[in-house]
């Protein structure tokens, strides 16, 4: 490609809007426009990235023993009613209605109609198992879309669902699937983490997600320093402290009259904060209220406390009037001694003996404070976010906390869908199966901002090499001025493609200093420089994206095809 015939409008200044590396690069390549919020044009060589992505993602779903398929975008809102995600999906599933007044959603995932399609011709348990994927343009109507591409309202996406008759073989399909995940990001060549998630708005007993490391990241990780544990903050276990101390305190009530948090309590105490303990009072699921207590250098993890069965989901906290009525008290002087409301202690909390809290009255508060002496023994769960430092669950290392962005999620659904949408099967005695299922998906383009936010300088852009939207850059100086650079130019450049290698030749005439920068921007891992005095040395000067110093290498397209494959 000629870079005079390439729609490329790149530009130096930092787009006012984009917050993170990728966004901002993106559009000065000229890879994406907006044309509203969340709604991204692909230029051409943004597309190029993009099908390159996609090419692997279809090419390893097909190893692994996927078929292809496309399902409407437009689905029947009858289809979401079946399932029960019509009104539990949220203001993210875009609703639309045509000119007979019958409701329609956007797909943002297509469980409801891949279920609805196996369930029109699936008879017999010999035609399963079967995975079906595709990969589709959806829309999820962000309340604010944000960071380009990283969180727009439309994206491309590959979903992919399969059917069995047993739990044993959807383990065995999660797993082929999950294998072909960790192929489709070695060879894009990203670094990447697999993590244990929370199955969210799809639902299912397990799931894991993809994630490429990023300090950008939206997500925090929890991961092991030794060993391959990792999860996602919201999933990460927090382990089981040791035996509680016994008591050693006498309990007392201590004056705080303007401390209402841990802090300042700890502060006035002089006391480690890790001593003292906090109520965060919640809507109830059977009653109207439940204390969770946990430590004061801790915080609750709101998908841990929404799945315990004495909590409502999704977690709500209680109002002051209530939590007045029910402590005699505001909040700021809460404390599980006397409560009246049902008390769940995280782990860490439900093992602290001689503890700090609040006396449920204003003013004061509580400490040497013990379980089982001066208040009823709690009931006991993993209600925190783990912090750095904690032990590992899986008993090997420490946990690091770092961030990633996802790409990728898998999970097993089992009869989630399929019960629900009515799918029935016979099998080998003849009886009526209900078939379990598992879906698994992958951003195609996020990956491509992902992989930016990863890969990056200063400069520019430093494309893994096998997403990149062209291998080479050929950049000739002076070739107005020079039959023999244009002429050497252009032969390298024919050379090169009749070789089958993706090569851009810089044909507009720039300097070299606004040439290379271009080069840099959009991220091309080779730059081949062709001039005067290299020629008359028989040299090019070669460069790798990223490297820090240019070679000079013999002027040939065999030399230069060499350093390609280094």
């Amino acid at each position: 490609m000629r870079l005079s015939r390439l729609w490329l409008p790149t530009t130096k200044e930092t787009p006012a809007d984009a917050e993170i590396v990728s966004h901002r690069l993106m559009l000065r390549a000229g890879m994406i426009r907006k044309l509203g919020a969340g709604i991204y044009s692909w230029l051409p060589l943004g597309l190029r990235v993009l099908r390159k992505v996609e090419t692997i993602v279809r090419q390893e779903m097909d190893r692994a023993g996927a078929q292809e398929i496309s399902m409407p975008m437009v689905i029947p809102a009858e289809l979401w009613q079946e399932s029960g995600r019509l009104t539990k999906y949220g203001p993210e599933l875009l609703r639309i209605e045509d000119r007979h007044q019958r409701d329609f959603v956007l797909g943002p995932t297509h469980e409801e109609v891949v279920t609805d399609l196996i369930r029109r011709d699936l008879r017999s348990y010999k035609q399963l198992p079967v995975t079906l994927y595709q990969i589709q343009t959806k829309f999820r109507d962000e309340i604010r879309p944000r960071f380009g591409i990283m969180r727009g309202r439309e994206f491309l996406m590959k979903d992919a669902y399969s059917f069995h008759l047993e739990a044993d073989d959807l383990e065995r399909e999660y797993r082929n699937m999950r294998a072909a995940y960790a192929r489709i990001f070695e060879r894009i060549g990203v670094e990447f983490r697999i993590v244990k998630a929370d199955s969210g708005a799809i639902g299912g007993d397990r799931s894991e997600e993809f994630h490429v490391l990023a300090g950008s990241g939206e997500d925090v990780l929890a991961v092991s320093d030794a060993s391959d544990y990792a999860a996602n903050l919201e999933a990460a276990e927090a382990a089981i402290p040791a035996v509680r101390p016994s008591a050693a305190e006498a309990l007392a009530r201590v004056a705080t009259p303007a401390q209402t948090t841990c802090e300042a309590v700890a502060g006035l105490l002089g006391e480690p904060l890790s001593r003292t303990v906090k109520l965060v009072v919640v809507k109830g699921r059977e009653q109207p209220l439940a204390a969770l207590v946990l430590r004061g250098d801790h915080e609750v993890n709101v998908v841990k406390a929404a799945k315990h069965p004495m909590v409502a989901a999704p977690l709500q906290l209680a109002g002051e009037a209530e939590i007045r009525a029910a402590f005699g008290c505001p909040p700021g002087f809460l404390g599980p001694v006397g409560a009246c409301v049902p008390v769940i202690a995280d782990r860490s909390a439900a093992m602290l003996a001689d503890f700090i809290c609040g006396a449920n009255e204003v003013g004061f508060h509580l400490r040497g404070v013990n379980w089982g002496r001066d208040c009823t023994e709690p009931v006991v769960a993993d209600l925190r976010n783990v912090v750095a430092g904690d032990p590992s669950p899986d008993g090997r290392g420490r946990l690091q906390l770092v961030r990633g962005i996802e790409v990728g999620h898998i999970f097993q659904n089992g009869a989630l869908y399929t019960a629900a949408l009515g799918v029935r099967v016979q099998d080998e005695q003849g009886g009526d199966r209900i078939p379990v299922a598992g879906c698994y998906g992958i951003g195609v383009s996020r990956i491509v901002a992902a992989a930016i936010e990863q890969r990056h300088d200063e400069a520019g852009i430093v494309w893994p090499e096998a997403i990149a939207p062209f291998s080479v850059i050929v950049c000739p100086i002076g070739a107005g001025q020079s039959t023999a650079v244009a002429e050497a130019a252009q032969n390298l450049y024919d050379e090169l493609a009749a070789a089958g290698v993706e090569t851009l030749l810089d044909d507009r005439g720039l300097r070299p200093g606004p040439m290379f920068a271009d080069a840099d921007l959009i991220g091309v891992p080779h730059r081949v420089v062709v001039g005067e005095r290299g020629l008359a040395a028989g040299q090019f000067e070669y460069k790798r994206r990223g490297a820090g110093a240019a070679e000079m290498i013999a002027a040939t397209a065999a030399a230069v095809r060499e350093k390609l494959s280094a």
